[in-house]
């Protein structure tokens, strides 16, 4: 049976990891695959460590990997892809803002689709406020001018939230 693998990396995240979890359970059952979790605890001085020890404990479809220090969230991706045994392979922030429920149409572009890799971004910001919108508008002309580079209108950085890769 097909694998998919997680990639968790975590850096005090104390509040997040239950309730990510819990979310991802929702949707976990709901895939017709088995499913790993790869948390990786980089460095956090709070209970990131603790709480993942006890999510492995209850639940063998857990693994977690620790760093010594804080080593970045580049480092930390890289130790859990290294160690992932899926046949896809996901990246995840634990806080949330990647909506877990994404995996299944992801599933789906790759097994009804045909795409070897499959991302997300977000396309619109409904409900947001007026003046956060106002200011990511204001921070990327600025960023544009500075660095005078041309870039999409309205796509930033970081919304590329996931990326399965086929194995």
């Amino acid at each position: 049976m097909e694998k998919i693998s997680i990639v968790i990396p975590c850096y005090n995240e104390e509040e997040c990891i239950k309730i990510y979890y819990e979310k991802m359970e929702e949707v976990v059952s709901k895939l017709p695959t088995e499913f790993e979790y790869v948390f990786v605890n980089d460095g956090s001085q709070d209970k990131t460590l603790a709480l993942m020890k006890e999510l492995a404990s209850l639940n063998s479809n857990v693994r977690y990997i620790s760093f010594s220090r804080n080593f970045g969230k580049e480092a930390a991706i890289y130790a859990g892809l290294k160690e992932a045994k899926g046949d896809y392979v996901g990246l995840m922030d634990v806080d949330l803002q990647d909506p877990p429920s994404l995996l299944l149409d992801m599933y789906k572009g790759i097994k009804e689709e045909g795409y070897d890799c499959v991302a997300s971004r977000r396309v619109t910001r409904k409900g947001e406020p007026v003046i956060r919108s106002f200011f990511a508008r204001l921070f990327y002309k600025i960023i544009k001018w500075y660095v005078r580079v041309r870039t999409e209108k309205n796509i930033e950085l970081w919304e590329i939230r996931y990326c399965f890769l086929y194995s």
